[in-house]
Order: structure tokens, then sequence, then C-alpha cells
């Protein structure tokens, strides 16, 4: 009831019907975009202080970045289709060193998206409630997560679904409001380009153009989370319907003329309505009621009603804005898993085909973030928008590069190659103001913790390329043993006993199984069934033809099984099946194959270390350990074959 029916993986139409159109697309992905208009101009125009008439200088700058940021992730989108984002960007054109900090910073983002989406989705709606409720604002925002964690475990469609209606009322509120509060100042704007360049040459007499110079850098900087959540399409474009260019590039444009009209009308409101700040309100708060005072309908107060649509549209969008960290940030860590920086689970899909370790990790360390900061968005914006300007610098460094070594074989790179290095200037300018300002109010935690993450991805990476050369040696002497053809090809023994033998691909691993069952049993086993599961993850569900591969790898590793056990003297078979869930695709199988054969036993290979602890067990799957479990009390014997793995020798 609360999840949702499993999704039939052999559908033919699941990719197309789980996929989303650039309407869906901008929904769910650009919400987080959109949304950041609710508090990134409020900061960067507080922080203008007296100097409100650099605001207008302020809405230009604004409004060219969106273009300038959406514009660069266009090219992102063309040049990697399949998604990935500043991580896959980064690792491509930098380097694994840049792609993983990319990553790092984009995971710990969407966890602060989540976070900072939902507290202010709680300041816009507590606004207009009464004072003695604000002590209900951080259990009701920890409840919003909840209620977000367990929609995208229901899948990313179906949760897009049910947030279209509050994202449709936040634009439509927002686009009449603002557009409203500059039509009725229309007659103003002449005299306030005059104004603002008089008051602006006044102030460069008085405090020195360097001066003017800095307080507007700050301001802008400050403002940085306005420009949050563009990336959000490029990192997520395997969700995205064919063709996944046009449409990411469709989305991208939605996004950026929305942001533009919302960030950069609400600045010119503010400074055209002369908006100041009220205590317990926010700045579109006291917009809105300075819009709509004296509104009536038919003798009735039509202003507040207003108000109140409005805000509660805008904290709703704020809930929703989450919705992207939910959807990029599990991707994000897919992909990192898919590459071993983080434990392989992360990868995996569950039967609503949505990565669900991904999004618990989320969800829990997105409530954990609200719980330290205590919801305050001031801490929150800061934090965010930091990770989001060392992913944008690294990604935009990156695509700079690429176009200048490509050069002499790309049409039109120096437009390109403009567009990236402008991109590279301005982001990283962003990034190092806003840690230098503001290091001591936030900025120090956010880069600790994606400092500690880094270091932890290159410890996973560590292990698992050490396992893997254990097994590459293994493989080496293994999968190319010299063994005769068999004269006459063995036949079914139906009464012989049967070794039910689980394997992955074909590999030393598999072998050595087979092998041990040879050495442990001589001669005993008449007939051997190898059972595979193609396991699909986020990075084979990507369309048909991905699912198709991965079937027809499996099948073909399991047909050199069949030929190594046909040289040993044994009769033999294999099945394969495809699903998100191997533990249970792999005890239906074994529960058929009892039926089938009779007095079996299955067996199962294990990687056994050493010095055993929650690390090891958090990066390998227990497959045989789970198996045996679930097998032990239907009286199927299960017996595992370790493959030992020994600590490496300490030199002195």
């Amino acid at each position: 009831m609360l999840f949702g029916a499993p999704k039939n993986l052999f559908d033919p139409r699941i990719h197309h019907n789980l996929a989303l159109i650039a309407f869906f697309a901008w929904v769910g992905l650009g919400s987080d975009g959109l949304s950041s208009s609710s508090y990134g101009p409020e900061e960067a125009f507080l922080q203008l202080g007296a100097h409100r008439h650099l605001a207008l200088y302020l809405v230009l700058a604004t409004v060219a970045t969106v273009f300038l940021i959406s514009t660069a992730y266009s090219q992102v989108i063309e040049l990697f289709p399949s998604g990935g984002g500043g991580y896959v960007v980064a690792t491509k054109l930098l380097g694994p060193t840049p792609g993983i900090v990319a990553g790092s910073a984009l995971v710990v983002d969407y966890v602060l998206t989540i976070a900072i989406s939902v507290a202010s989705g709680c300041d816009a709606v507590f606004s207009f409630l009464p004072p003695e409720w604000q002590v209900w604002k951080l259990p009701v925002g920890l409840a919003a997560i909840a209620l977000l964690t367990t929609l995208n475990l229901r899948g990313v469609k179906e949760s897009v679904a049910i947030l279209i209606p509050i994202f449709l009322s936040f634009m439509v509120s927002h686009l009449f409001l603002i557009g409203y509060g500059i039509f009725t100042h229309g007659t103003d704007l002449g005299p306030l380009i005059g104004t603002t360049v008089r008051e602006t040459r006044t102030a460069a007499s008085e405090l020195g153009p360097l001066a003017v110079v800095l307080i507007f850098l700050r301001a802008y900087s400050l403002g940085g989370g306005t420009y949050t959540g563009i990336e959000a399409v490029s990192n997520s474009t395997e969700i995205l319907r064919e063709p996944r260019v046009e449409t990411g590039k469709r989305t991208m444009l939605y996004m950026s003329v929305s942001l533009a009209f919302t960030a950069g009308g609400i600045l010119l409101c503010y400074l055209l309505n002369d908006v100041r700040h009220e205590v317990g309100k926010t700045l579109n708060a006291s917009l809105w009621e300075q819009l709509s005072r004296g509104w009536n309908f038919g003798g009735w107060a039509l202003g507040p009603a207003v108000v109140w649509f409005t805000l509660l549209s805008e904290g709703a969008l704020l809930f929703v804005a989450a919705q992207t960290g939910f959807v990029a940030g599990p991707r994000t860590l897919a992909s990192m898993a898919v590459d071993f920086w983080v434990p392989k689970r992360f990868a995996h899909l569950s039967e609503r085909l949505v990565t669900q370790n991904g999004i618990i990790t989320m969800g829990v360390a997105a409530a954990a973030v609200l719980l330290y900061t205590g919801g305050a968005v001031k801490i929150l914006v800061v934090m965010y928008s930091m990770n989001v300007f060392i992913a944008f610098t690294l990604t935009q460094a990156g695509m700079a590069r690429h176009w200048w070594t490509t050069r002499e074989a790309q049409e039109h790179w120096r437009r390109r190659w403009i567009i990236a290095t402008v991109g590279t200037l301005v982001c990283g300018g962003i990034l190092i103001i806003t840690g230098i300002i503001m290091f001591d109010r936030g900025v120090w935690v956010t880069l600790a913790v994606t400092g500690a993450l880094v270091v932890f991805c290159f410890v996973v990476r560590g292990h698992y390329r050490r396992v893997r050369q254990l097994l590459s040696s293994l493989d080496e002497v293994l999968t190319n043993l010299p063994l005769p053809e068999p004269k006459t090809p063995p036949e079914l023994a139906p009464d012989g006993p049967t070794a039910i033998v689980l394997v992955e691909s074909y590999a030393g691993l598999g072998i050595h199984t087979l092998l041990s069952i040879q050495r442990l049993f001589p001669r005993h086993f008449r007939n051997i069934v190898f059972c595979s599961v193609g396991l699909v993850d986020s990075g084979q569900f990507k369309g048909v033809r991905d699912v198709q591969a991965l079937e027809e790898k499996v099948g073909g590793d399991l047909e050199k099984y069949v030929q190594l056990a046909t040289r040993m003297g044994y009769y033999a078979e294999y099945r394969v099946t495809l699903g998100t869930d191997l533990i249970a695709e792999l005890e239906a199988m074994c529960l058929d194959l009892v039926k089938e054969f009779r007095r079996p036993v299955v067996f199962a290979g294990q990687l056994v270390f050493q010095r055993e602890n929650l690390f090891t067990r958090s990066l390998h799957h227990e497959t045989s350990f789970s198996i045996q479990r679930r097998l032990q009390f239907t009286g199927i014997q299960v017996i595992i074959l370790p493959i030992r793995v020994w600590e490496r020798q300490r030199t002195a």
C-alpha cells in the first residue's frame, strides 16, 4: 500500500513508461532551481544593506548567470547523454581525483538540497502562522522528509505526478504577482535606472569604486543559492524520454526561463516596492502582502487569501524541490558505485526500479542535517551553495579543457569554449568569495563532510582494488585450464546426485567453486546445473538494449561453465534469469530445480576475509549466507565453499 506493486522488468515498454517527458522532468528536476527563488534573491538583497541601488545590477547579473550556467549544462547533456553530470564530466575530462571530489560534493549537495528545501518550505508556511506554533517547525520538516522518502521509494514518475498540482500552483501565483508587481510600477522603471546610476556614482565617490564592487560581489556570491539545482537534469538524463538529449535541452530551457523570470522578477519587485525585512517573515511574504493590500472582491478582503495561497504554494514547492535530491542524489551515488567508489549496493534497483539504498541514505542524511542546523536556512544556504559551486567549477573547467583540446575537430568550438571558460570563472569566483566570507558560518562544516566522504571513497575503492587483484590472479590461473574434450558427451543421470552451483560471471571464483566440489566429492555428483542472475542495476537499466545485452552476456558466461564441466566429465546445463533482487531470484531458481532434479545440493562460493568486520560486510554481497538461511528450512542443503582473503603482511 505504501510502496506500490513491483514493476515488470521484462515489459518491453517499461523504459518508455517510466521515462519523463520534458514537462515532468521540469517538475521533478526543475523544481529545485525554481524554488531557490524563494531564498536566493532574498539572501542577495539583504546583503546589499543600505546600498539597495545595486539591486538593479543584481537583477541583470542574476538573469545572465542563470542563462550562462543553463547553457553550459546543456552542452554537458549533449556531450554526456547517458547522465552522471558533474561527476562523469570531471572524471572523464579532468581525471578520477577531480571526479570523485565533484561526485562527493554533489552527493552532499543533494542531501543539503533536501534539507534546505524542507527548511525553507517550513519557513514559508510558518510565516503566516501564530508565533507560538514555531516550535512545530522542525518536527514538520522531519515528517516531510519521511513522506518524500516514501513517495520516492514508489518510483520517480509516481512521485512527480503527485507533485504536479503544487508546481502549477506556484507557477500561476508567482507569475501573476511578479507581473503585477512590475506592471504597477512600470512608470518607475525609467527613473529607477537614472537613480541607480546616480546613487552608484555617489557611493563610488564616497567609498571608492573598489568598495562598491566588493559590496556587489558579496551580495551576488552569497545569493549563489539562486543558481542551485540547474545541474540536476544533466545528472539524471537516463530517466528522460527519448531522444534524451533533446528532452534534456528542452527541460533546461524551461528551467532557465522560469528561474530567470522568478528570481530576477522578485529582486526587481523588492526594489520597486521598497520591501523591508520584518522579523518572523520572509521578504517574499512581506512582498506578497504589500502587493495584495487592499484587494477586495464583493466586499471580501481578497488580499490575505492571495497571500495565504501564494505562501502555501511556495512552501509546498520547496518541499517538492527536495524531490531533486531524491532523484539526482541516488543516481550520482549509483554512478560512483559502478566505478567502485562507494559500496556496490548503491547501484542496485528495488522491485519498483528505483535505487532504494540511495533514496533511504539521502533521506536519513537530510534529516540529520536538519537536526544539526535546527532548520536554519541562513546556515543551510551557505553550506548548500558551497558544494554546488565546487561541482559547478570542476564541471565547467572540464568542459573548457575538452573544447580547447578538441578544437581542431569541433565546429563552433570557440563559442562553446568561451561559455565554459566564463562559467568556470564565474562559478569559481562565487566559490572563493563565499568560502572566505562565510568560512566560520557553515562553510567549514560542509568542507569537512565533503572531505570525509572523499577519503571514504578512496578507502572503498582501495579495498575493491585489492580484492580485484586477488580475483584476477585466480582468473589467470583457472580460466584457461588445459582439459581435454570428452570422447562422448556425458548424459543426464536422472537418479544421480546433482550439484546446483551458484555463479556470477565466468571467472576464477566460480571455477574455484567447481574445482572444490570435484576435490571434496570426487566422482559423487553426476549432474551439475549452473545458476546465475543477471542483476539489473542502474548501470544496465537504461534501455531495452542494455537489458538484452546483459542477458546475452550472462548466458554466454554460463555456456563456458557448461563446457568446462563437460570436459571434466559431468553432465551440465544452466539456468539464467534477470532481476533486481539477487537473493530472491536465486532462491526461486533453487526451489524450481529441487522439483526437477533428485538428491540436489546447492553450492556457492564466498569470499572470506581474515579480519571480517562491518566494513567488509557492507562492501560485499553475502549472497551465499543469505541463500543458506533462506533454504535451510525447506530441507535443501547449501554448502558454502570459501575463498580466503588474507590480510596484507606489513613490513617493518
